[in-house]
């Protein structure tokens, strides 16, 4: 958990916020507070997208919103990778297996990084998004088995080197090839 002002240290709007966090780099938490579900917060400039709901929110002001006892703002920062596992029934479980790459609003000249720990901390899987023009490019190492990226938010890619293609509501899947090493993932010109 990091305080707003941290984490954002030339933006004048985050100075006094003690109601709100960073959770690591990529994660805006806005916790309920009121009764009613109404929460207050500041989001600094950006595209953000909302974890839980795909919805890609524009930053840079305050914004008021209700929410029910199984929601809370809670958005990702433009040019983030995020993992997610596929277990909801405990916590203890292979991390490396059957896992979604979330990507992110990836920008021209965006990077994003991100690592799977295992049970005593130690990095088993290390991952790297990029993207140069219209192509996204992920790397890894480690070995990693039956995962997949999902580019949320992207409704098409034109191609793909080293995986299948699939589209899902939230966006794009990719799911890489057995023995591949990399992902070039290329998208199509917005004109």
């Amino acid at each position: 958990m990091r305080p707003m002002l941290l984490e954002f240290p030339d933006d004048p709007g985050c100075d006094a916020l003690d109601r709100q966090y960073m959770l690591g780099g990529a994660l805006l938490v806005a916790p309920v507070f009121s009764d009613d579900g109404t929460v207050d917060y500041y989001l600094p400039a950006g595209e953000w997208t909302h974890f839980l709901t795909g919805a890609v929110v524009q930053g840079g002001g305050w914004r008021r919103e209700q929410h029910d006892y199984l929601s809370l703002p809670l958005l990702v920062r433009p040019n983030s990778a995020i993992v997610v596992g596929n277990e909801e029934t405990r916590p203890d479980y292979d991390y490396t297996t059957g896992f979604t790459l979330r990507v992110y609003g990836m920008t021209d000249g965006g990077r994003a990084a991100t690592a799977i720990t295992d049970a005593d901390g130690a990095v088993v899987v290390r991952f790297t998004v990029a993207r140069d023009g219209q192509t996204v490019t992920v790397t890894w190492e480690g070995a990693p088995a039956d995962w997949s990226v999902l580019l949320v938010g992207v409704d098409a890619v034109d191609q793909v080197d080293g995986g299948s293609v699939e589209q899902t509501a939230a966006g794009t899947r990719v799911t890489a090839a057995a023995g591949s090493t990399a992902l070039t993932i290329s998208l199509p010109n917005v004109d």
